[in-house]
């Protein structure tokens, strides 16, 4: 099978001022979930509206399951379930009358799978576009985008606007979809999301790629914030000293800072005096981009 996403030098320029995208070189496998990670205006957007036909590349190429997308995009748009970061709904509609309209222009005749979609993302079918918050126009969203089985899904920010337990149910059918054989490229601003289920990652920044690693990898290159609370004060440059820790701030009991290594030094520091708690907290995303992929000592040559 051809890979399912290949680029070489693509670039979308809007102008001078606004570069769009430039010498984006990135190959997807099949059945790979990939991860798109990138700040509001990186790039991640024009990337993918870009891939989909919707915008016409100023430079280099790029396929989707081998079929260029300057020439094939209408036959990669059949193979394909999108959901874009922004999109607009038939007010009048309910949902179950823009799944039935996908359907028709799909030529999926069997709804059970959109349903068992609904179902899951608790999204209501029955109301008007209109009467929706936005939560709900995003599960019904992501119906559209997954119930005819496509073989790649295309997904630019999915989980926006949904609650914890339909964050978690959306992954769970990520995962089910990569067991199926298919394969999934999403943009995201949460790492814990991109941790639990995604292969590998790209960074974009500036419309440029600077990484693609493992998901694992971005997970160990990035740091943590901890916060420790003991039972009487403790000396909080003795916690400032150790090699990893930076951004100290010490008040009598409490001792927090970043801690970029070393995690088991630290514990070792915390455990002769009475700990009383110790928060241990990811980063965002955005930390990441501002930090490691930044001009942070840590992350230089990144």
């Amino acid at each position: 099978m051809s890979v399912a996403i290949e680029t070489e030098g693509l670039s979308k320029r809007y102008g001078r001022k606004a570069p769009g995208i430039e010498d984006v070189n990135l190959v997807v496998a099949p059945g790979e979930v990939f991860g798109f990670l990138g700040p509001n205006g990186a790039g991640k957007t024009t990337t993918i509206r870009t891939l989909l036909g919707f915008l016409k590349p100023t430079g280099g190429s790029a396929t989707v399951f081998g079929l260029d997308i300057r020439r094939d995009s209408v036959e990669i748009r059949a193979r394909v379930g999108n959901l874009p970061g922004e999109f607009a709904l038939e007010d009048r509609m309910t949902g179950e009358g823009l799944l039935k309209y996908f359907a028709r222009l799909r030529g999926v005749k069997d709804l059970g799978y959109a349903h068992e979609l609904a179902e899951r993302l608790g999204a209501d079918l029955r109301r008007p576009m209109r009467r929706l918050s936005r939560g709900n126009k995003q599960k019904i969203g992501l119906v559209q985008a997954m119930f005819h089985r496509p073989p790649l899904l295309i997904l630019d920010e999915p989980t926006g606007g949904l609650d914890p337990l339909v964050q978690e149910e959306f992954l769970d059918i990520i995962e089910e979809t990569q067991a199926e054989g298919r394969t999934v490229f999403f943009s995201s601003h949460n790492l814990a999301e991109v941790e639990r289920v995604c292969d590998r990652v790209g960074i974009i920044r500036g419309g440029k790629l600077v990484a693609v690693e493992t998901t694992d990898t971005l997970v160990d290159k990035s740091f943590r914030h901890v916060r420790l609370t003991f039972e009487e004060p403790v000396d909080g440059e003795s916690f400032g000293a150790l090699p990893g820790v930076e951004d100290l701030k010490s008040d009598g009991t409490k001792v927090s800072f970043t801690l970029y290594d070393n995690l088991d030094v630290v514990i070792k520091q915390a455990a002769r005096h009475r700990l009383v708690n110790m928060e241990y907290d990811r980063p965002s995303l955005e930390e990441v981009f501002l930090t490691y992929y930044g001009n942070h000592k840590n992350g230089e040559g990144a």
